[in-house]
């Protein structure tokens, strides 16, 4: 079995890339958060491996990160979640914010993804929550208030993620905000101290 891979990237697509390891080119499915963080092409590039076999196919899923790799294969254990579904969803949210919204049971969250209705999100919040819940409950509760409906943070996130700001830049930058001015400043000074630890 593939692990991880390096070598150059020799072409890259939203949906795939190759990667050239010693003149043999793989073919790697990759999900949209992977895309966007992939160097130019001919540089060099890592990529966290699953192989997924099958009787009549053999394909490879890669991942940037080890936490997106570890979410793709809870996901992947869902009954009814293929890989295909898997990546897709991934493409959608980043995995910090899949286990908030598994952990909050944020059911209308996970169903705007597309290829997700309620009968599969009902699946993973139902059987992902523990495994998640377990995993980061240390992580995960500084940062419910950005999550919190009405919440001037949560608005802030929302705001920086239309930007295009990943959501793991978005609330870092945001934690650092809420240290400098506290739990209950305006949505205008939270966004432009963001937008300064951003930058």
């Amino acid at each position: 079995m593939i692990g991880f891979l390096e070598g150059k990237l020799r072409a890259k697509s939203p949906q795939y890339v190759i990667v050239d390891v010693h003149g043999v080119g793989y073919h790697v499915q990759v999900p949209l958060s992977t895309f966007y963080d992939l160097p130019e092409l001919g540089q060099s590039v890592g990529l966290n491996i699953h192989t997924y076999v099958r009787e009549d196919i053999i394909q490879l899923y890669g991942f940037r990160t080890i936490a997106e790799k570890e979410m793709f294969l809870l996901l992947t254990a869902v009954n009814g979640v293929g890989p295909k579904l898997a990546v897709g969803i991934l493409s959608g949210i980043s995995p910090d914010e899949l286990r908030q919204v598994i952990i909050l049971q944020d059911y209308l969250r996970l169903k705007n993804i597309p290829g997700v209705g309620k009968k599969i999100a009902d699946r993973v919040m139902l059987e992902l929550r523990d495994k998640v819940q377990g995993k980061t409950k240390e992580k995960t509760e500084p940062a419910q208030p950005f999550m919190e409906a009405g919440n001037a943070f949560a608005d802030a996130f929302s705001a920086l993620v239309n930007l295009g700001y990943r959501p793991a830049e978005a609330e870092k930058a945001l934690k650092r905000v809420r240290e400098a001015l506290g739990e209950n400043p305006s949505l205008e000074d939270i966004l432009k101290g963001a937008l300064k630890a951003l930058a």
